[in-house]
């Protein structure tokens, strides 16, 4: 399919920008250009910014409470992990994404900002995603939320760091995990596949922006073997949360979004594949600009109250 009009008119006002490849960018300078989300947000009940315990040190959260209307509690609590590359993005550039889910999902969404690699590489990151997880598996109770209900959700990098903290709290026992929200998840570090010949260049997101992530990322080639660093790796799924699986036809992530989707039905995991014709890696976030954007938070908030 053609470009979606929204896409194609989003890309011609970003390649006139004419910036450099990221490797020549300083970490300073391309964190700079993440801005914060503007317009306006739907209304949620409350936001409480926390601090809270992790294996490197305290770890930044954002909770979002939802209207209970004529709910007596909150239908699930659903982690957020941001996009990024593993090196950018912040609570304040996904504050719209996550009032939108919190309001329409009737959830808690529990927004983390987790620590970035260069100066945090893995497993640090996955390391904050899963303490923030646990944490907020121990307050499940208190927000009268059934153990079952707890969700995980991410977009690209985050989508990745949703499937390992899946994969890890199985292999851990726990904290139990009712639900994987996977939108455009890296899920491995093979930069051979046909999407990635496809859209190596022109659609924002590069197959050269992806090297350079995974080398701030996993700078230790090996690593990058580790399920935990690409899920698609792990020998064994079963037993893994069902999950939603979002890919866009314009992406370089397409493929291994894809082949991780078919791997966990292999393994007897139930998986609803959404494929968006015509649509570019990144515009789940943007939902300012994405009618389509808010039209798949509202997809996974009915999903949510299906369970």
């Amino acid at each position: 399919m053609p470009l979606d009009p929204q896409a194609d008119d989003f890309l011609q006002k970003y390649n006139k920008l004419n910036l450099p490849p990221l490797s020549e960018m300083t970490i300073e300078r391309l964190r700079s250009m993440v801005a914060p989300a503007t317009g306006h947000l739907e209304s949620v009940s409350r936001i409480e910014n926390l601090e809270i315990p992790g294996p490197n040190g305290q770890i930044r959260i954002r909770i979002y409470y939802p209207h209970h209307g004529e709910l007596e509690s909150p239908r699930a609590a659903i982690m957020y992990f941001h996009g990024g590359g593993w090196v950018t993005g912040t609570l304040d550039a996904y504050d719209h994404l996550c009032c939108a889910t919190c309001r329409r999902s009737e959830s808690i969404v529990i927004s983390v900002d987790y620590r970035c690699a260069p100066e945090n590489p893995f497993p640090i990151p996955l390391d904050d995603a899963y303490a923030a997880t646990n944490w907020a598996a121990s307050h499940l109770a208190g927000w009268d939320i059934p153990e079952d209900k707890l969700v995980v959700m991410g977009d690209s990098a985050g989508g990745n760091l949703a499937a390992a903290v899946c994969l890890k709290a199985r292999d851990a026992g726990g904290p139990v995990i009712g639900y994987q929200v996977l939108i455009y998840p890296i899920t491995d570090y093979n930069l051979q596949t046909v999407s990635y010949r496809e859209n190596a260049k022109g659609y924002m997101l590069t197959r050269d922006s992806m090297a350079w992530f995974w080398e701030q990322y996993v700078p230790e080639e090996l690593d990058r073997h580790d399920p935990l660093a690409s899920p698609l790796r792990a020998d064994d799924l079963k037993g893994l949360p069902p999950a939603y699986l979002l890919t866009c036809e314009f992406d370089p992530l397409r493929d291994e979004g894809i082949a991780y989707g078919r791997k966990l039905q292999e393994h007897k995991v139930p998986v609803r594949f959404v494929h968006c014709p015509g649509m570019i890696h990144g515009f789940f976030r943007r939902i300012d600009i994405f009618d389509l954007s808010l039209q798949k938070v509202q997809e996974i908030a009915d999903l949510i109250h299906e369970l």
